[in-house]
Parts: structure tokens; C-alpha cells; sequence
């Protein structure tokens, strides 16, 4: 007898086949059976007039804390996913030592926008190596999870406060090298670091792993080649690769025999050239035997920024001095009429790069406040505020935000909503130097609102703009994450494979309105999204959504490298 059967369904099974009617047979966590199943089953799932389709994968999270309060993994797994891999950027909460913990604790609270009261709350911070905190999480999660092994804790570890200002000794990195070896021998899924300067820590100060020399970095990768079913991902800057980023990107991917893996691509027919110029990366590897692999949204990103974490502020000059003040040291600066003259003028300055566009105060949007004195002001722009309050717009989002303490959030420009930028868009997701993903679910929780990217493809890109087929969008979220990480027996509905699967109304698939929801530990809030249109979520075969409603089952594997994962070689092309 089977467990379940799904009866009924258009069967869409992530290989890129095409769509067809189909019973799905489920037993002991496994696919049995795809076809006319007459079979009988203990449950019965009535799929007629819905997709059925291998569980979506999401290979860039930050769930590395949130396991700890929300073994669910929400919103991802109401949204369709049901394996994830965190630890990338370089932050993990592992390995670990006493003396390290305050430190990675307030660098996440800044550069992944997790709040620091949850962090404090929410997570015991009482193990020492990476094998530690995945015993800690195996067998508590709804869906598989794996996760990569952070540059910046690595760093942290072993060289302690001079892991930031510092390059490491030789003696340094053969002791991070040999830290790295244990925690992939435990099931780390990779190696993952940051040279972003968006990256910035607790003290305002750049993260750890933007410390590195090349030669720690490749020291890093070749122990990843070491270790079977093992990957690197970096994000390596903003903007126009530097030349030695891009030789940097190649020998690392080189140097670990892994593709690399690389977070973000954007795309935006404001400036084609940035992203041809990105891609272009990937051509000269394939030359020289390496894999480049770009991470692309399949959405418009609506960003909010706030004052108050003060994320992507803190890469414009005059800036950073200011956001790593403690708050209220903060808020009397932000006040003075001569530091808000230099803080403007370095918005708008030449080496504020791309993100001066944070400069056009009159067109930020005041998204939330908190304070009495704002009641009314959300949904207007800046500009028209300080026209009504007779200020420079400026000072008058500036006295908005010391009102609140910093915790207004405001709207920047949307851009990449035009018909040419989704035809670039669209035309990434079909490119095989690229993978669809960048979800960032469990970071900037006050932020962004990726997270649900995979419903987000299958609604607005797939079923409104028909910009891509939904077999060809099922492989991108299913299969093709699974070949690139080697993930083992999912990403594709067949017999044999782990019953991974999700039943979703093709028309209605989509992401709910997005508001700020308080279930954080110290009732701290975060950006949050109902899935539409998702009916049933199953996960090693057991089901653990159902609508909108969680089962409360958790048959998540914490997935652990080599045991779950074969090795993809730099060689290897999809």
C-alpha cells in the first residue's frame, strides 16, 4: 500500500519535459510510482486541475540563526521549498568560540539585517565546531536544509580581533584551512566568503573575510576540493568585476575543481553593459577548464532601507563613522545641521557609485513609521512632505527617522520594471551561465522581500508576462540546483527520488501582500508574504503544509556533504 497518492495532476517533473497528466505514487519517503496508479494509499491528495511538481530549491538563504526559533523555515516553505542552503556570503554562526559569538552576533544584525534582539533571544550560541551546530539542528526542520561554511567565522575563530583590519599569516591561514577541513568533513556543503563593500560589521568596520588576501582565498578553495559533494559561492563585489576579482574568481573555482557560484546578477536596460560585462566572467573560465555561475532574481527587487541598520547607507562616503555610532550617539548626529551637510554631500559624491541613487531624497517613499508625530506620512514621497513642511527633503527625512529612532523604513526607486529590463530578465534565466535564485530568505528581514522568488517566477514572469514555459521555469527552481550543487535524489520527480513535491493552481500561483509580521524572539518583526495559489507541500514524502497552514510535521534531512551530495567538478557543464 502506498502512503500517498497524488491523483489527478499535470505532472511537470523538473527535468524540462513537458507537462502531462499523471498519478504520483508516494512510499517511505520516496517517489514509487509516476502514471495511471491504481494502487491503493493510506492518503489521498486530489491534484485535478493543479501542477505537481518536484519541492523548489533555494540555494542562497541566511536560515542559519532563524533554524534555531522557526524550524518551519517560513515564509520558504509555505512558498513551495522544500530544501535550502545557507551559509553563504561568508556568515555562519559556525564554527564558533565564546569570544566570537558577541561579534558574529552584531555583524549579522548589520549586514544581513537579522534583528539583534532575536539574535540574542533566539539562539543558544553554546557550540565550538561546525559539526556541533548541524547536531544541534538535525532532525528539527520541516525541510532539508544545508549549509556552507563562512569565511568571516572562519577568520574570526582563528585569529579573533585581528580578523578584521588584518591580513592572516601563513600560520593563520593553515590554521583556517585546517578548521575548514573539519567542518566540510562534518557536512559542511561548501566554502562561502564576501568582498562586497556592502559588507560591513557591528562596528561599521568591513567584514573579516574583505581582509583576505587572494592566497587565503585560494588556500580556502583548495581544501574544498579536498572534500566530495562540495561547492564555493562568493559574492565578489558591486558593480563592474575588478580584474583581479575575476582572476580571483577563476582560480578559485580552479583551484577547488567546484563551479562558483556568484551573488547577484541584475539586470536592467538602464545599463546592458553591466551585466554582459558580469557574464562575461563566465566565458573566459569555460576558456580555461573553471565554471562561473551567476545567481539571477526573477523578479523586481522593492527594497526599503532604514537608518536604523542603516544597510547600504554605510557604503557612502561620510557615512560609515556615523551609522556605527551607538543609536542615540547616533540620532544627536543625524540631528546636527553640520553633519547632515557632509553626510549629503558624501551621497552624492562621485564615490558613492552605484547606490547614489539613494541621494534622491524627494523621491523616497516613507514606508512605515512609529512614532505619533508620523501618523499619516506612510505612502507619501519625501518630496512632498518637506514641500508641506516648508524643509529641504533631506532634513525632513532625516526628522522623520530620529522621530521613529531610526525605524522608519522608506521605499527606493523601483527599478527593472520596464518591458525591456524583464526581456533581459528573461532572456538571464535562459542563459546557462546563470541560475535563478538570490532569494536572501532569512536576511534583511526589514528590507527586501525576495524571498518568495520561486512563486514569485511562476505567477508574474510565468502566467502573466509568458515570458518563460513552466517546464522550463520548474527546471530552473528544481533540477538545475540540484545538478549544480550535486544535491542528491531531488530536484526532479521520477521513481527512486525523495518525494520533494509541491500541488500548486497554476492560476493562481503568486506571493500575498507584503507586511511586517512580529513572531521574531523579542517581538522584533520581519517582512513576511503568504503564498497564493500553493496547496500541498510535501517533504521526504510527509506533508508539511497544507494552503496557508503549516502541519507542524518536520521530515526535513539536514542535508551534510559527500553523504547527500556527489561532487560537481569545475568541468562539469549543465
Amino acid at each position: 500500500m502506498l502512503d500517498i497518492k497524488i491523483s489527478g495532476g499535470t505532472v511537470v517533473d523538473g527535468t524540462g519535459a513537458p507537462a502531462r497528466e499523471a498519478d504520483v505514487g508516494i512510499r517511505d519517503g520516496r517517489v514509487v510510482a509516476i502514471g495511471e496508479v491504481g494502487e491503493d494509499a493510506r492518503d489521498e491528495i486530489d491534484a485535478r486541475g493543479k501542477v505537481v511538481s518536484p519541492g523548489f530549491i533555494d540555494i542562497h538563504t541566511h536560515y542559519d540563526a532563524q533554524v534555531f526559533w522557526d524550524p518551519d523555515l517560513t515564509p520558504s516553505s509555505v512558498h513551495g521549498v522544500t530544501t535550502v542552503i545557507g551559509g553563504n556570503c561568508g556568515f555562519t554562526i559556525a564554527p564558533l568560540v565564546p569570544e566570537a559569538g558577541d561579534y558574529l552576533m552584531r555583524m549579522l544584525a548589520r549586514v544581513e539585517g537579522m534583528p539583534l534582539e532575536s539574535l540574542a533571544a533566539g539562539v543558544p550560541w553554546n557550540w565550538r565546531s561546525f559539526g556541533e551546530y548541524l547536531d544541534r539542528i538535525d532532525g528539527r526542520l520541516a525541510i532539508n536544509a544545508g549549509f556552507l561554511v563562512g569565511h568571516c567565522a572562519l577568520r574570526r575563530v582563528v585569529m579573533g580581533d585581528e580578523a578584521v583590519g588584518r591580513e592572516a599569516s601563513p600560520q593563520q591561514i593553515d590554521a583556517m584551512a585546517k578548521l575548514l577541513g573539519e567542518s566540510l568533513a562534518a557536512g559542511g556543503m561548501g566554502f562561502s566568503s564576501s568582498l562586497s563593500p556592502t559588507h560591513n560589521d557591528g562596528d561599521g568596520n568591513p567584514v573579516p573575510s574583505r581582509f583576505a588576501a587572494h592566497e587565503e582565498l585560494l588556500a580556502m578553495a583548495r581544501v574544498v576540493r579536498e572534500h566530495a559533494g562540495t561547492t564555493v559561492e562568493l559574492l565578489p563585489g558591486v558593480g563592474e568585476f575588478d580584474p583581479k576579482n575575476r582572476e580571483l574568481m577563476i582560480a578559485m573555482s580552479l583551484a577547488a575543481d567546484r563551479p562558483l557560484n556568484w551573488n547577484v546578477l541584475i539586470c536592467n536596460a538602464m545599463v546592458p553593459q553591466l551585466a554582459e560585462s558580469q557574464l562575461a566572467v563566465s566565458d573566459e573560465a569555460a576558456r580555461r577548464g573553471a565554471r562561473i555561475v551567476a545567481l539571477t532574481l526573477p523578479q523586481v527587487m522593492t527594497m526599503r532601507v532604514n537608518l536604523r541598520t542603516g544597510f547600504l547607507f554605510d557604503t557612502l562616503p561620510e557615512w560609515p563613522a556615523v551609522i556605527g555610532m551607538p543609536l542615540a550617539e547616533r540620532m544627536r548626529a543625524m540631528a546636527d545641521p553640520d553633519v547632515r551637510v557632509r553626510l549629503d554631500a558624501g551621497a552624492r559624491s562621485e564615490g558613492a557609485g552605484i547606490f547614489s541613487f539613494l541621494a534622491r531624497w524627494h523621491e523616497l517613499t516613507v514606508d512605515e513609521t512609529f512614532a505619533p508625530v508620523n501618523d499619516g506620512l506612510a505612502g507619501r514621497k519625501i518630496g512632498e512632505i518637506a514641500a508641506a513642511q516648508g524643509k529641504a527633503p533631506f532634513d525632513a527625512l532625516l526628522d522623520i527617522a530620529i522621530a521613529d529612532e531610526l525605524r522608519t523604513s522608506f521605499l527606493t526607486q523601483t527599478f527593472g520594471d520596464d518591458a525591456a529590463s524583464w526581456k533581459m530578465r528573461a532572456d538571464s534565466w535562459h542563459d546557462p551561465r546563470t541560475i535563478i535564485g538570490a532569494s536572501d530568505a532569512g536576511a534583511h528581514l526589514d528590507m527586501i522581500d525576495t524571498f518568495a522568488c520561486g512563486t514569485a517566477l511562476l505567477g508574474a514572469a510565468v502566467r502573466d508576462r509568458k515570458l518563460m514555459k513552466l517546464e522550463d521555469a520548474i527546471q530552473q527552481l528544481t533540477q538545475a540546483p540540484a545538478q549544480l550543487y550535486g544535491i542528491r535524489d531531488r530536484g526532479v520527480l521520477r521513481s527512486g527520488a525523495f518525494a520533494d513535491v509541491v500541488v500548486f493552481d497554476p492560476d493562481t500561483i503568486g506571493v500575498g501582500p507584503v507586511h511586517t509580521r512580529y513572531d521574531l524572539p523579542g517581538g522584533a518583526g520581519r517582512l513576511y508574504a503568504e503564498a497564493e495559489g500553493v496547496a500541498h507541500v510535501l517533504v521526504n514524502g510527509r506533508e508539511i503544509a497544507r494552503g496557508k497552514d503549516l502541519t507542524g510535521d518536520r521530515p526535513g534531512t539536514l542535508l551534510r556533504s559527500g553523504r547527500d551530495t556527489d561532487t560537481v567538478h569545475a568541468s562539469d557543464r549543465a
